[in-house]
């Protein structure tokens, strides 16, 4: 008797761990789940390492652009019309960066989703100053005026952006990686943070 509940014992036991195993174990379903998150979460990482790169080339081209366009107006002047076509080109250029945008996780498509804004705000501002070069002249200083508002508006939109773009790299390990422009005091515009490069990840 005792011999046989010992095997009753052992049996009961072996049943109990094979059915906690079956329970503990994910289902193929949810393996194939995670399988999958932890692919979103390698291309998403990746996605944010090649924005990040592709906003501080844009930023260092567009910056100087929304700042001419910006002190123009109020130095009294307006820049000349071979300076505005160029203006124009490297904004097609920089437009077109965004034509198709990949598929990413929510976080970074807002940042992307921002930057492009911006920066088509910024085309926007250009193509006003080229129809104020055009102009008579007493309607320039209408439209200069005009495309500064628009230039400030592109900076402010830009500044939101970059603040996001920091805080997704900061959450992907990456630390702080601030991109904002020079906002020469634009209306709302948010600055970095003042933390160290790489720093905070």
């Amino acid at each position: 008797m005792v011999a046989v509940g010992i095997v009753a014992a052992l049996i009961v036991g072996l049943l109990g761990g094979l059915v906690g195993y079956a329970v503990g174990r994910p289902s193929a379903t949810e393996s194939s789940i995670a399988k999958l998150q932890e692919a979103d979460l390698r291309r998403d990482a990746q996605q944010i390492v090649e924005l990040t790169d592709m906003a501080r080339r844009t930023g260092q081209q567009l910056g100087p652009i929304l700042l001419a366009v910006r002190q123009e107006p109020a130095a009294g002047r307006a820049p000349e019309a071979a300076q505005v076509g160029q203006w124009q080109e490297v904004m097609r250029r920089l437009t077109a960066q965004f034509a198709d945008p990949p598929s990413g996780m929510t976080a970074t498509n807002v940042a992307r989703g921002g930057l492009r804004s911006a920066v088509e705000q910024a085309a926007v501002a250009v193509d006003t100053v080229a129809l104020a070069v055009a102009a008579p002249a007493d309607r320039r200083p209408e439209l200069l005026t005009l495309a500064a508002r628009q230039a400030a508006l592109a900076v402010t939109t830009w500044s939101v952006a970059a603040t996001q773009l920091d805080q997704i790299n900061i959450d992907a390990g990456n630390g702080h990686q601030h991109v904002h422009l020079d906002s020469d005091g634009a209306e709302g515009a948010l600055g970095p943070d003042g933390a160290a490069e790489g720093t905070g990840g």
